[in-house]
């Protein structure tokens, strides 16, 4: 007799922490932690570090790149081009 190859894939909670974030999805991750869900469920829960609730990119806290700062740091360091180059007089 064959074992079934595939692993349990069951509803889950992922929560976020640092966000106070928490979504049921479903997933193969095991976790031996609980919680009691809104729907009156217990379901195992596992700990992300990092979610769309909390990730720079998705919330819109990402560093910017500061184009225009590095011109002017540019043109102070090496002129503003001006009368500068191979060019003749």
């Amino acid at each position: 007799m064959q074992q079934d190859k595939h692993p349990d894939y069951r509803p889950v909670v992922f929560r976020d922490r640092v966000a106070g974030y928490a979504f049921l999805t479903r997933s193969t991750a095991t976790s031996e932690q609980t919680i009691d869900w809104d729907d009156g469920e217990t379901y195992p829960v596992v700990d992300v570090e990092i979610s769309s609730e909390s990730h720079p990119f998705y919330t819109g806290k990402a560093r910017t790149v500061d184009s225009e700062g590095r011109v002017a740091r540019f043109e102070r360091r090496y002129g503003d081009g001006a009368g500068q180059g191979s060019g003749g007089s």
